[in-house]
């Protein structure tokens, strides 16, 4: 059987544990030659190590396939942008880009600090522009190109706690589809991917109430394997007619979430004033509006 990725060049980012491994060690089985980026830091981003991205090196040659290690932070501009430099030195060209590297440091709203609202937006939205944008430039000359992003539910749906975490997922869906957008007459292609897996950034998740810990449970049960398939696929020619999507993964469910468009509408000859809107206006909206959904809330039957 053909590989699909066969002498493909990819990097993955935070590819020393969790999806970020699994996707590296199956691009890796699909004839990749792979760039494990890891700095190799805890889930929350303290500290560094140089075993997890080593180990995966490691794993995917003793097992026929082609890697090499990198252990930049993507949370700026010039060590990401080396990160793809790295790609180029050892194997002469880049073809693929995963963006999966990412931290948690989750509190609720008021309680959360500046610096840990930051942090998060570095390593995963900032991360994401940077390593896509040293890349962008090879894609443009060679005209082919594919970039997979990870988003959240909890930017598309909501959660408890994570606005930090919230805000990055959501602005990279808007990242991913501008790049879509603008580099579409380049043949280049940009993704989204929102995972349901059990890694150790899930494990920090809050189980103080038995819903929560219900919660966990059911995650538990969801490998990051599961979500590697979908990430080859979309890095893979097969899949050079889709671009600007949003894809959950949920154990062996794959789902096509939607993107913002207009729901219903009211108007007003004369124009509206806050009264107007207020006996009017919102009253004929309010059938429409959205309850304090999280994710649990609209995925509430068990994976399958």
């Amino acid at each position: 059987m053909t590989k699909s990725l066969q002498d493909k060049v990819i990097i993955v980012t935070g590819a020393g544990r969790g999806i970020g491994r699994e996707i590296a060690l199956l691009c890796a089985a699909e004839g990749a030659k792979v760039v494990v980026n890891d700095p190799g830091g805890t889930a929350d981003g303290a500290g560094s190590s140089a075993a997890p991205a080593e180990e995966v090196v490691e794993e995917i040659k003793k097992r026929g396939g082609t890697a090499v290690a990198n252990f930049e932070s993507v949370a700026e501009a010039i060590p990401a942008s080396k990160i793809v430099k790295t790609a180029t030195d050892h194997f002469g060209r880049l073809d693929g880009v995963v963006n999966n590297a990412g931290i948690l440091r989750d509190a609720i709203f008021h309680r959360m600090s500046v610096e840990a609202f930051e942090a998060v937006i570095k390593v995963h939205l900032m991360g994401s522009f940077y390593v896509s944008h040293a890349a962008a430039r090879l894609f443009r000359e060679q005209e082919s190109g594919s970039f997979v992003h990870f988003t959240s539910t909890s930017g598309l749906i909501g959660n408890f706690g994570q606005a930090n975490y919230a805000a990055a997922k959501l602005g990279i869906v808007g990242l991913s589809k501008s790049i879509a957008l603008d580099m579409s007459r380049f043949n280049v292609r940009s993704n989204c991917v929102s995972p349901f897996a059990w890694t150790r950034m899930i494990g920090t998740i809050p189980t103080a109430t038995d819903a929560e810990k219900a919660r966990v449970e059911r995650m538990k049960q969801m490998g990051p394997e599961k979500v590697a398939p979908v990430c080859a696929y979309l890095l893979s020619d097969a899949a050079k007619e889709v671009t600007g999507q949003i894809f959950a993964v949920r154990m062996n469910e794959i789902f096509l979430m939607g993107q913002s468009r207009p729901l219903r509408s009211v108007h007003r000859g004369e124009g509206w004033t806050p009264q107007t809107i207020a006996e009017h206006g919102m009253p004929a909206l309010k059938g429409s509006f959205y309850n304090l959904d999280r994710s649990a809330d609209v995925f509430g039957w068990d994976p399958i």
